[in-house]
């Protein structure tokens, strides 16, 4: 729309997005805002199933995709990435006192993208959820969560009976999904970001956020 920069996301995220009252709030709600202004655009952000975000932004149906988004060679054949913005770390959750005590335990046993290559495909449950993710652990249904380690912290700070592993399964790059061949608002944005990171924005926003 004229004026309007629109943001699809997943607000289940936290600290990158989830909801205060009826708001969007998190690192991803902050960037945005700011890449906006910078743009002289007004933000709209629109809450979807995260497997929905990378076809509304092929659709046109919303300019960029924030969702502590991973740059992989596979999304990278439907939309173009952005600079990246942050690195999030994938953080292995089990319950108090479980035998999996590293990433070398979970071989044969759970996982994500990674996981599908490293534990195989029959070994791997999806969640739409992190949460729903979570419950399934406490539950007893599976055997371990990877998530990123920022939601990661907060379930874990919230539900009894959880630790995070010492070890970190993965590292990645976070960046802003756009259309394919969008090259104008690729550089647009890319730019804004150039100046936010170099003025200190975004790492106000991400020390904002995660302590």
């Amino acid at each position: 729309k004229d004026g309007v920069l629109t943001m699809a996301t997943n607000a289940t995220f936290p600290p990158y997005e989830s909801y205060e009252g009826n708001d969007i709030v998190g690192i991803d709600a902050d960037i945005a805002k700011a890449i906006a202004d910078k743009l002289g655009l007004k933000l709209e952000i629109q809450d979807m199933e995260f497997n929905s975000i990378i076809t509304a932004v092929q659709s046109g149906k919303a300019d960029l995709g924030l969702a502590g988004m991973t740059v992989t060679d596979e999304r990278k054949q439907s939309v173009d990435f952005t600079d990246s913005y942050a690195t999030g770390i994938q953080s292995v959750i089990v319950k108090e006192g479980s035998s999996i005590k590293s990433i070398d335990d979970l071989k044969g046993k759970t996982g994500d993208i990674y996981a599908k290559d490293d534990f195989g495909e029959e070994n791997v449950e999806e969640y739409n959820k992190g949460a729903d993710a979570v419950m399934a652990l406490t539950s007893g249904k599976i055997d371990a969560v990877i998530i990123d380690n920022q939601p990661a912290k907060s379930f874990v700070e919230t539900t009894d009976g959880l630790q995070i592993l010492d070890t970190d399964y993965v590292q990645e790059d976070y960046a802003a999904a756009i259309q394919k061949g969008n090259t104008d608002l690729l550089n647009a944005v890319n730019g804004a970001l150039k100046e936010l990171k170099e003025d200190g924005t975004i790492q106000k926003i991400l020390d904002k956020y995660i302590k």
